[in-house]
Formats: structure tokens, C-alpha cells, sequence
């Protein structure tokens, strides 16, 4: 080997490469990213849906498991044993967020990202904006459904003229 080739270190062990995790392998989370896929379906339907990906860390020890966009990428940390929908809604919020580059999911009122918080024990999407300076931020939807959200009342529009029956 000459001066300039450059050193090489072979590894008895071959790492495995992650993987798309299997539908019935976590059952719980399976529940919680079907809701999140929902939302995700109702605010970007050009996306597809997300889904968990594990990825191995070391060996002998048990796979990392994250929410990813549907080509495998994800951001954030991994999900946890005790994690639940509100866990899942915003680790979902976080790799969408981060790999797409854009605040998901908005409030169609205001325009404005939305955050996880619980309601009387549901986990739900929060808005801080307000009609009027002042007001209270308000709860948009529970987490799974956005998509049962009919367009927000809008008390400034004008109404459509109607034409006469004739």
C-alpha cells in the first residue's frame, strides 16, 4: 500500500439496514399512525402516507423505531414502549416538518402550525391564533380527525347573490 491509498477498516460484523416496519409488528402504533395518516391524507393529500421504520443500533440491542415518510426518511428520536397517539402525532410532526420543510399541519383558520396538546384526555391539535387580540388560542381537531372538518366559518366573506326563481 502506498502513502496516499487510503486506510480501510473491515468490520467482522455487517450492520443490518433499516427497515420498513412490518404492519402487526406494534400494533399500538399501527392504531396511532392510522389517525396521523388521516390528518395527513385531509391536509397534504399529495403525500403519502407515513409509516415506521426500525432501525438497528447495535448488536444485541433491540431496533430504533421511527415515524418516516413513506421513501424511509424520518427526523427525530425514536418512539418509546410507553409511547402513545400523542407520541406518534408529534414525532410525525416532526419528520414531516423537518424532510419536507414546511409547518404541518396548519390551521386553516389562521394559517398557522399546529401543535399536539390533551383534551380532556385526547390528544388534539392546538392553534394559538386567535379571531381578535385577546381571544384565546383554540383546539382544532382531535388527532386522526382533521379530515372531519367541514371549511372554517369565515364572518367576513361576502355572500353569493342569489338569483331568483324564475
Amino acid at each position: 500500500m502506498g502513502e496516499d491509498a487510503p486506510m480501510r477498516y473491515h468490520s467482522p460484523f455487517r450492520q443490518p439496514e433499516p427497515r420498513p416496519v412490518a404492519e402487526g409488528e406494534h400494533p399500538l402504533w399501527d392504531e396511532a399512525l392510522a389517525a396521523v395518516n388521516r390528518d395527513l391524507a385531509a391536509t397534504l393529500p399529495e403525500q403519502q402516507p407515513l409509516c415506521l421504520f426500525a432501525v438497528p443500533w447495535e448488536e444485541g440491542e433491540p431496533e430504533q423505531v421511527y415515524v418516516a415518510l413513506a421513501n424511509g426518511e424520518w427526523h427525530g428520536n425514536p418512539l418509546s414502549a410507553a409511547d402513545d397517539l400523542e407520541a406518534v402525532a408529534e414525532a410525525a410532526q416532526e419528520t414531516v416538518t423537518e424532510r419536507l420543510w414546511r409547518a404541518w399541519p396548519l390551521c386553516s383558520e389562521h394559517d398557522l402550525g399546529m401543535h399536539v396538546r390533551q383534551v380532556s384526555g385526547r390528544p388534539s391539535w392546538w392553534c394559538a391564533g386567535s379571531a381578535a387580540p385577546g381571544d384565546p388560542a383554540h383546539i382544532r381537531a382531535a388527532v386522526g380527525e382533521l379530515d372531519t372538518l367541514g371549511r372554517p366559518h369565515r364572518p367576513n366573506r361576502k355572500r353569493r347573490k342569489q338569483r331568483p326563481q324564475g
